[in-house]
């Protein structure tokens, strides 16, 4: 985001709980929106002073600042891990691994202030078709610090993410990457792209003809490779389903089953 409380400022007007301003010691700044084990982070960089040789600088800091000279938008999808250290082996083994595991720890506030340690491990994977999504898997290390009910709870009556849009040319040349990223064993075929079935949600890889005709708006251009176009929510109130368009993303709004 080139504007971080501008963001928090718009989530929260469709209907999001979102989290106070977080800084990373690499000079990106984010807030959270959480649901049932999945979180969207807003993030620009906002002291790119603070960039350094290390791999977050690389991989969150430079990334997310060279990503927003081209606009605003989707740029990174973290899956839910409970071993980012054998994701790191396996994304080896696939020849999709981006770089070494790397770990973080932070502070972070329970709503009454008092101060919490929260910590996480990642694995990165790159597809070396798509240069504007990275993608990672993310072990939580303090789960009890970091996850809150009451920041789950949100005005708009989303109760949980139903699945991810990724927008591309040519679909079937991103699939392997993505079951071996997904670690799924099998993808279904949708008529114009494929989708993989994981614990929480799916992964919905779509030609951009698809998605303007599925969500009524237009995909991110796909000159560098494959985007990340939309998130996919439930919601407990069939009066709130719709589709908003929010700085460079598509948020779908879905009845629950």
């Amino acid at each position: 985001m080139h504007h971080l409380d501008a963001a928090a400022e718009l989530y929260a007007r469709l209907g999001f709980t979102v989290g106070a301003r977080n800084k990373h010691p690499w000079g990106t700044h984010n807030r959270i929106v959480q649901l049932p084990g999945f979180f969207i982070e807003l993030l620009t960089l906002a002291e790119p002073n603070k960039l350094g040789s290390d791999g977050f600088s690389k991989l969150f800091g430079a990334y997310t600042g060279e990503f927003l000279t081209r606009g605003e938008g989707l740029a990174l999808l973290l899956l839910e891990s409970r071993d980012a250290r054998a994701d790191e082996v396996a994304f080896r083994a696939a020849g999709i691994a981006a770089s070494a595991g790397m770990k973080f720890e932070r502070e972070a506030k329970r709503p009454d202030g008092s101060p919490v340690k929260v910590g996480f491990s990642l694995a990165f994977a790159e597809d070396r078709l798509t240069r504007d999504i990275h993608f990672a898997t993310c072990q939580q290390h303090f789960p009890e610090n970091f996850w809150n009910p009451a920041f789950q709870q949100h005005a708009n009556g989303v109760t949980g993410i139903a699945g991810v849009v990724l927008v591309t040319d040519e679909p079937t040349r991103h699939r392997e990457f993505q079951l071996a990223f997904s670690g799924a064993d099998r993808a279904r075929d949708s008529g114009d792209g494929f989708i993989i079935d994981l614990p929480r949600g799916v992964i919905d890889v779509m030609t951009p003809a698809a998605f303007v005709r599925r969500f009524g708006l237009p995909a991110p251009g796909t000159t560098r490779g494959a985007r990340l176009a939309a998130l996919r929510f439930t919601v407990s109130d069939k009066a709130v389903a719709g589709i908003h368009a929010a700085m460079g993303a598509v948020l779908v709004f879905e009845p629950g089953a």
